[in-house]
C-alpha cells in the first residue's frame, strides 16, 4: 500500500502513503503503520479527564482515532483500531485512564471509533484532509459516528434513558470535539501542504 516519498500527491492517497518504504516491504510497513496507529490511540487515551455526572471522560482518544483513520486510510486506519480495540479487551491497560476490558460503559465509543476511523480514512482517500472546511467537515461525520454508536451503548449499559445517556455521554463532550476539530483543520492541510514541498 505504501509509494515512495518522492511520489506527487493526488488523490487516492493519503498521508500514510507518501513515507518512504524503500528498505522494508509494503507489508512489513503496512504492519508498522497499524501498530503504530493502536499504540498512539492508546497513549492518547491516558489524556482523560473526569466529567461530573458522566461515567465517559473527556479524552485524547477520539481525536487520535480519526487522526489515525484521515492519516493511515481506511483500511490500515480500520485495522489500526481494531488492535487498539482487541488488546484492549484482552487486558492492555491503553483504554481511557489506564483501563481495560469491555465491561466499561464507554465501550460503546471504542467500537463507534473503529467505524470512524473506516469513514474517516475513505473520505481522506478522496481529498477530504486537504482542506480546512473539508476536513473540519470529515472530523465532524467521523465524531458523528463514535456517538452514533457511543451513546446508544452507553444507555443500553447502564440503564439510562435515550435522553439521559445524551446528557450524560454527548452534551458536555461538544465544545472538546470542537476544539478537536479545529486542531486537524490545522494539521491535516498542513501536512499536506509541506508533504507537497519535498
Amino acid at each position: 500500500m505504501s509509494t515512495a516519498a518522492a511520489a506527487p500527491a493526488r488523490t487516492g492517497q493519503v498521508l500514510a502513503d507518501l513515507l518512504p518504504s524503500a528498505r522494508i516491504s509494503d507489508r512489513a510497513m503496512d504492519i508498522a503503520l497499524v501498530a503504530g496507529g493502536a499504540a498512539l490511540t492508546g497513549l492518547a487515551a491516558q489524556i482523560s479527564v473526569p466529567v461530573p455526572g458522566s461515567p465517559v471522560p473527556v479524552t485524547g482518544q477520539t481525536f487520535a482515532a480519526l487522526l489515525v483513520g484521515a492519516s493511515l486510510g481506511a483500511g490500515r486506519g480500520f485495522l489500526a483500531l481494531a488492535l487498539y480495540a482487541l488488546a484492549g479487551t484482552a487486558g492492555v491497560p491503553w483504554f481511557a485512564g489506564g483501563a481495560s476490558g469491555a465491561g466499561a460503559p464507554s465501550f460503546g465509543y471504542v467500537l463507534g471509533m473503529l467505524l470512524a476511523s473506516a469513514l474517516v480514512g475513505a473520505l481522506a482517500r478522496r481529498g477530504a484532509d486537504r482542506s480546512v472546511w473539508r476536513t473540519a467537515a470529515t472530523m465532524v461525520l467521523g465524531e458523528a459516528v463514535i456517538y452514533a454508536v457511543g451513546v446508544p451503548y452507553l444507555a443500553l449499559a447502564t440503564g439510562m434513558s435515550a435522553s439521559a445517556a445524551i446528557a450524560a455521554g454527548l452534551t458536555p463532550f461538544l465544545i472538546g470535539d470542537a476544539l478537536k476539530a479545529a486542531l486537524a483543520m490545522g494539521a491535516l492541510p498542513t501536512a499536506w501542504k509541506l508533504a507537497g514541498r519535498r
